[in-house]
């Protein structure tokens, strides 16, 4: 072989030596990787704030729901699941209310007060969720 294909064409006969696999990335038991957070933690940072349109705020003084942070928790919970399943527009009911929300822009449209909530036809909705 002439020197010029001896620097160009490395020498490829021999294979590296065969041992034991290397093991140091290995989740040892019960360990979670960190794949799975940053996983979760990617499905999180799509969860934004729940925002408020101004017919819902005037159905909520109209009908006197009280809207306090443990009802915006449940509406941020429920946010979450519903873009995890796909959900567009979504019935959200809990024990105060039920709230018609628009997922994709995380927005609440409309509110109706429990007691009222018989008396509503919910339309164009794709999903439902009791919270």
């Amino acid at each position: 072989m002439s020197r010029i294909n001896e620097l160009l064409i490395p020498n490829v006969t021999s294979l590296p030596a065969q041992g034991k696999p290397d093991t140091s990335n290995r989740l040892q038991s019960g360990q979670k990787s960190e794949f799975d957070q940053l996983v979760k933690d990617a499905a999180g940072a799509k969860k934004a704030d729940v925002q408020m349109s101004t017919h819902a705020t005037k159905r909520l003084q109209e009908r006197n729901i009280a809207f306090d942070g443990a009802e915006y928790v449940k509406l941020q919970e429920a946010l979450g699941k519903l873009r995890q399943k796909g959900g567009h527009d979504s019935l959200v009911i809990t024990d105060k209310a039920a709230y018609v929300m628009d997922v994709d822009k995380g927005m609440v449209v409309t509110a109706v007060d429990r007691e009222s909530m018989g008396e509503n036809v919910f339309t164009k909705i794709d999903s439902t969720i009791f919270m």
